[in-house]
């Protein structure tokens, strides 16, 4: 007897948000327009997410849009993505006010990134830096 072994492996988004982070986006755009996201990839940020106004911040050509989060486009440093492409990044929100750049996520409120390693059965949903990078 021969079985069929075909899998199905499913899409998964490299980026998503809580419910928190797309609460805090709504109000955020609400007030101030337009707003994106850069994950940090070190130094004086760490690893927070940034976010700006849109246009607000000059994208470099190896930056990588992953996705977007609440209708808002969330881009990346293609090293980061290396490193990190094997996981989803989680948007969410954390007490405290921001450091550095980065728009505050609310009152006393800013935005971290958590994530989770894609399991065997499901597929990143945007493909490779290749096929991603610098779609603005």
């Amino acid at each position: 007897m021969v079985s069929d072994h075909t899998s199905t492996v499913a899409s998964s988004a490299r980026v998503i948000a809580t419910s928190a982070a797309l609460q805090a986006i709504r109000r955020l755009v609400g007030e101030r327009g337009p707003v994106m996201f850069f994950q940090s990839g070190g130094c004086c940020d760490g690893s927070l997410p940034i976010c700006f106004e849109l246009g607000e911040f000059v994208l470099s050509d190896h930056d990588i849009l992953l996705g977007d989060v609440g209708g808002c486009p969330f881009y990346i440093d293609h090293r980061q993505f290396e490193a990190w492409k094997h996981t989803q990044l989680i948007l969410d929100v954390g007490e405290g006010l921001p450091e550095g750049f980065s728009l505050p996520a609310g009152p006393d409120e800013h935005f971290v990134t958590n994530s989770r390693v894609f399991g065997p059965d499901e597929s990143p949903g945007q493909g490779s830096p290749e096929d991603i990078a610098c779609r603005r």
